[in-house]
């Protein structure tokens, strides 16, 4: 009985160690992978472009405006997933000046939706006041284009 209990064990020990490598590398390849996709808006004379890699909920990018009558606006994005939007931060330059701002787009399908709302001055960023107040209109509605194509 007790060597039965010994290589009942043993065999345990044997079977999990071998089962956490592959835990592990199936672990390490979900966070390893990394989506880029890119996003375009022409509208008349004013242009978005967005550039986005994803890797899990962290969603980093390239974000470019350029609207009639205002100042291109070229900078990079870093936030997160919130479920089917992404909220990130913009640190763009404008006029000379770096500047960063709060950016949210509402993910459907190949479009991308820009959310705008009451914003605020929090230690030299501005940021929306509340997310859930957002509204995404079609506005500034980014379809989904080859990423080779949209520069």
């Amino acid at each position: 009985m007790k060597n039965k209990l010994i290589a009942l064990l043993v065999t345990a020990v044997f079977v999990s160690c071998d089962d956490a490598p592959n835990t592990k590398q199936a672990e390490a390849g979900i966070k390893d992978s990394a989506t880029t996709e890119c996003y375009s808006s022409i509208n008349d004379k004013d242009s978005i472009t967005l550039n986005i890699t994803t890797i899990g909920k962290n969603v980093t990018g390239e974000l470019y405006y350029n609207i009639q009558e205002k100042d291109k606006n070229v900078g990079a994005i870093e936030g997160e997933m919130v479920g089917d939007t992404i909220f990130a931060e913009y640190a763009f330059t404008s006029e000379g000046m770096q500047s960063i701002r709060e950016v949210a787009f509402l993910k459907n399908n190949n479009t991308l939706v820009e959310g705008f709302g009451p914003v605020e001055d929090m230690n030299g960023k501005v940021v929306f006041k509340n997310h859930s107040a957002l509204v995404f209109n079609n506005a500034n509605m980014l379809k989904k284009v080859d990423c080779m194509s949209n520069h």
